[in-house]
């Protein structure tokens, strides 16, 4: 197995521990040890000390060095998330190298309660409760990478007594002390004021983060079932049922909508909560209506489905309608990727019906041919509610209709005008009244993309 050793106590304490035992483990033990080249001279003698530490204790180590600023300055992320990514990727580089299967790094109870506190205070959720695990799957460039954390029970000062009884002498981060991160301000300055609030704030974290995994492990078990029954995937994006996404409680959304996310992102780390909060709240706008996540992912709301990919180009779900469809008027019509079902029947017969799909016209004002096209330029309709016609690019416009969607949202016509615009509001002309004789019910059904 491969042990990542910084040279700090808590890693040379794992890697002493482990030489102890790994002939129970029935194991080899590879040292590995990335300098970040962020300290300059005390990183480099950090890389000495742990070659020095391996040679000592007879243990094979792959020593290597990156440029950690570079990639900072090209990703943008904060340079601790930069080292971290850095990092883990050359973990991932020496465990297929060496054709080990995991590697272990020396994780502590401080670390643990430590994490917890800045998940809490980044606002990432229920998710972020848990803290760090003891064995968890960490996605790289080039590939899943398995990590173990044997010492989470184990707190600091306890590694650090190891050290001391066992003549260790470990090398000491002067970086450890500085405030400029987050991490740091938690460990020197948080935690000591909430142990004036709590003497047993660590035991109240550790608590938390233990009742968080158990709740969370039960989410995600129901979560799993909702997910066979309201999710497909095509390809990079996620098709979730409208209907059923909605009858959902709100933990199994933002379940399913995290555990979507997580599939197309190499790394969540910067979906925090509110993400999943907007998201949710998003539900119920109107068709069309968009939200732009990070990672460059996009939320759209689709007629009775939501999409979930990149690109909202890609995330059209209207088929290509061209040419011209006369509807079988009684009767069901098969259009590129809609079946259309038209229905003559009476003012009693009406359901009062919340679906944008379906549509109800005055027959006597309809005429004898009902047609259904894709706009064409100059066309014109007098929607629902208002006492003149407008263009309908400035009506879909108005309405908000995604730019990509336009040329392909289905428009039903008679030879005067426009009667419906699918999806959005019928002509004012052939509304429903108390005098209606008789009623055209139109319902539009998207087909499977295989049909």
């Amino acid at each position: 197995m491969v042990v990542a050793v910084s040279g700090g106590q808590d890693s040379v304490c794992l890697l002493h521990v482990l030489i102890g035992i790994k002939e129970e483990l029935g194991v080899e033990l590879h040292v590995a040890h990335l300098d970040h080249r962020l300290r300059g001279a005390d990183s480099k003698a950090d890389a000495r000390y742990v070659t020095n530490l391996a040679h000592r204790l007879n243990v094979t180590a792959t020593i290597e060095q990156r440029d950690v600023w570079s990639y900072h300055a090209e990703r943008g992320a904060s340079l601790e998330e930069s080292a971290r990514e850095v990092r883990y990727a050359f973990l991932a580089e020496v465990v297929s190298s060496i054709g080990a299967n995991h590697v272990v790094v020396g994780h502590t109870l401080d670390d643990h309660v430590e994490t917890v506190l800045m998940h809490l205070i980044r606002g990432t959720g229920t998710t972020g409760l848990r803290g760090l695990q003891p064995l968890n799957q960490w996605q790289t460039a080039s590939g899943s990478l398995t990590i173990i954390r044997p010492l989470l029970k184990v707190s600091r000062q306890e590694t650090a007594e190891y050290c001391h009884q066992h003549r260790l002498r470990p090398r000491i981060d002067a970086s450890n002390f500085s405030l400029s991160t987050l991490r740091n301000r938690i460990r020197h300055q948080l935690l000591p004021l909430l142990k004036e609030y709590n003497p047993q704030i660590v035991d109240a974290v550790v608590r938390t983060a233990r009742i968080a995994e158990d709740d969370l492990s039960l989410l995600d078990e129901l979560s799993a079932r909702s997910w066979q029954e309201t999710v497909l995937r095509q390809g990079d994006t996620f098709i979730l049922d409208r209907n059923g996404f909605l009858g959902l409680a709100a933990g199994l959304q933002r379940s399913i909508l995290r555990r979507a996310i997580g599939e197309l992102l190499v790394s969540i780390k910067d979906i925090e909560a509110r993400h999943i909060e907007e998201v949710v709240t998003g539900l119920t706008l109107p068709t069309g209506s968009s939200l732009n996540l990070p990672g460059g992912i996009v939320f759209s709301v689709d007629y009775d489905r939501y999409l979930l990919g990149f690109h909202q180009s890609l995330l059209c779900p209207l088929p290509e309608l061209v040419g011209d469809y006369l509807l079988k008027v009684p009767g069901e019509t098969l259009l590129p990727g809609w079946r259309v079902e038209a229905a003559i029947i009476t003012l009693g017969e009406m359901q009062n019906e919340h679906d944008e799909l379906i549509a109800y016209l005055d027959w006597d004002g309809v005429g004898d041919e009902v047609v259904v096209r894709s706009r064409r330029r100059g066309d014109r309709f007098q929607p629902l509610g208002m006492g003149q016609a407008k263009k309908l690019g400035e009506f879909m416009i108005d309405a908000r209709v995604p730019r990509v969607w336009r040329p392909r949202v289905p428009v039903v016509c008679s030879p005067q005008h426009i009667l419906w615009v699918v999806g959005w509001r019928i002509d004012n002309r052939v509304k429903v009244t108390p005098d209606t004789s008789k009623v055209l019910r139109l319902r539009f059904e998207r087909l499977p993309d295989d049909d």
